[in-house]
Parts: structure tokens; C-alpha cells; sequence
């Protein structure tokens, strides 16, 4: 099931009018009935925003099964999860997120594989959320605006930030990238 899929089904199990989700979560109802079903990629901004007012875990919108103890995930095993944007609401995908530990139930981190696509932002929102992020940079090179700051991290090269700082991750050099981050999202 989608992301889009889980939050409606989510909206409908709680019994809540898709315009009142819309106003706690900061959107145009149009815009959330488009993430509801999936003409939109939702940020990882607006899904923290929805994860709360909907009362479940952001991992939740990812999972497709839970399981208790460890959560491995091999060499190529990691599938795409989901497609973020980088702004709060796009039918562009810059990013395409892929989960490393969607079966773990009750996490408190959210590891991912972050394929950066290439080319700069074609939309200046950066996404901003509670947390704390760390982001390793595996393959290629990316800038990633911070605050008034902007930092351009080569392969080897890692960042740790607090995601309530406005933040963007994109490709330094107009070619692919590959990350690992790992979202940690208070409770």
C-alpha cells in the first residue's frame, strides 16, 4: 500500500473529515485529496506533520509489515518505499527514499537509502520538521542548504542537523547521489 493509501485508510479508521487533517497539517484540501491519492509526493515534512495529527508512527506510512527484534535488510534488498519531494507538496520526485528497516516495529529512527536525482531544487521550500537527522554521503556529491548555510559534501563526507532548521538536499554536481540517513523523530 502506498503512503497516499495509508493515510487516507488512516483518516477513515479515525473518522476524520479530510478538511480537518488538511488544516492541522498546514495544506490545501486539494492538496492533501492529491498525497491521499497518490498524484503527489508528500515531503518528509508533511508526513511527520500527518504522522502526529493522525497519532501513528511516520515509519507507519512505510511499512508494509511489522515484526518484533531485529529488522535485517540485504544487499539489494532495499525497495522503494516512497518518493518524497523536497518541498511540501510536488509532482516532481527528487528524492526516492528506500527504507532499511520497515518491519521493525515500534522504531524511534527511520534509516533510508536517499537516491538524490540531478539538478537544483525547482521549488526554494526547504522541508523543516522536529528531529534530528543524519545523512552519509555513499556515492557522488550533494549541497544540502542548512539555515542561511549551504555545505557541499563529497562521497565519505557526513552531516548531522537538526531538522527544525530549514533544510534541502540536492546534487552538487548535476549527477546522481546516494545517501544513507537516518531520521530520528522524538516521541
Amino acid at each position: 500500500m502506498k503512503p497516499g493509501e495509508k493515510i487516507r485508510t488512516l483518516r477513515e479508521e479515525k473518522q476524520i473529515e479530510l478538511s480537518e487533517v488538511a488544516s492541522r497539517v498546514q495544506l490545501e484540501v486539494s492538496q492533501l485529496d492529491d498525497i491521499e491519492n497518490c498524484k503527489v509526493a508528500p515531503s518528509l515534512g508533511v508526513l511527520i506533520r500527518l504522522s502526529r495529527t493522525l497519532g501513528v508512527r511516520l515509519g507507519t506510512f512505510l511499512d508494509d509489515q511489522v515484526q518484533q527484534g531485529a529488522a535485517i535488510t540485504r544487499k539489494g534488498e532495499a525497495e522503494d518505499t516512497s518518493s518524497l519531494s523536497n518541498a511540501d507538496v510536488s509532482k516532481k520526485e527528487n528524492l526516492a527514499f528506500f527504507s532499511l528497516a520497515k518491519e521493525k516495529a515500534d522504531r524511534h529512527m527511520e534509516p533510508f537509502l536517499v537516491e538524490i536525482k540531478p539538478g537544483t531544487p525547482s521549488n526554494p521550500n526547504a522541508s523543516t520538521h522536529e528531529g534530528e537527522e543524519f545523512i552519509y554521503v555513499l556515492k557522488g556529491a550533494v549541497t544540502i542548504s542548512y539555515g542561511k548555510e549551504e555545505y557541499k559534501l563529497n562521497e565519505g563526507d557526513s552531516i548531522y542537523l537538526d531538522s527544525i532548521v530549514k533544510h534541502q538536499v540536492y546534487s552538487a554536481n548535476n549527477e546522481k547521489a546516494l545517501l544513507l540517513a537516518v531520521v530520528y523523530l522524538p516521541v
